[in-house]
């Protein structure tokens, strides 16, 4: 039998791009001219469905959002370079778990404008070396522990990491804070002390202020983790 090409002509591929740019311009017109003008001038070859993926998931959650001052933002040249290297990256992904996350950042992006490009740039770049497992980590610390004042007891945040993330084992926790805390996103470093209740189970304050700006990206529905 003929093997089946490998690759989908220049051609097809720009017809694929633009009308996925048509119908996200169908269901929400404002953000149909950066999807046009970033979608018809890239190339992803056999990789378009993992970049429709990321487009449909983002028209969903805008299709009813509204804001002047998003939709203004949607036409500078800074949106267009921030969410044509988005896509590019997306479309580079394998992981669906990965690829929402690209999906959220972008929406978050639209949701609030304001953050400078250089920010916005640096948070996706921090992205993309992150894995699903670091944002859930990054969640864990930034829980509210809901304790009441009169609290009691001791524990350590290990103790209070451990419970949050599943049972997560103690090296692979180890493994995650020393990433997130080299890439300067935690300053966690009393990780196995035993402390106060109060002390072991608030650990919000471990978080940076870039680890903060990369949580407001983090998808809203991450599976479980599987450790």
């Amino acid at each position: 039998m003929p093997k089946e090409p490998d690759f989908v002509p220049e051609d097809t591929r720009t017809d694929q791009a633009l009308e996925l740019a048509g119908v996200a311009s169908a269901a929400i017109p404002w953000l149909g001219g950066p999807l046009s003008a970033v979608l018809g001038g890239i190339s992803f070859g056999r990789k378009i469905d993992r970049v429709k993926d990321v487009v449909d998931d983002i028209v969903a959650d805008l299709h009813e959002f509204r804001s002047d001052v998003s939709e203004k933002y949607f036409q500078t040249d800074e949106f267009q370079d921030l969410l044509e290297a988005t896509l590019r990256r997306a479309s580079e992904e394998r992981s669906e778990e990965k690829r929402k996350i690209y999906r959220d950042f972008v929406v978050a992006a639209i949701r609030r404008p304001g953050e400078s490009y250089d920010d916005q740039l640096r948070v996706l770049r921090t992205l993309e070396e992150l894995s699903p497992d670091h944002l859930r980590l990054l969640a864990a610390l930034a829980q509210d522990p809901g304790w009441p004042t009169s609290s009691l007891g001791v524990g350590s945040p290990s103790q209070t990491l451990s419970k949050r993330l599943g049972g997560i084992p103690r090296y692979r926790l180890e493994e995650l804070v020393a990433d997130l805390n080299a890439r300067r996103l935690s300053n966690l470093q009393s990780l196995h002390t035993t402390m106060t209740a109060h002390g072991a189970e608030d650990l919000r304050h471990a978080i940076t202020a870039l680890g903060r700006k990369v949580l407001e990206a983090r998808p809203r529905g991450l599976k479980a983790p599987t450790f």
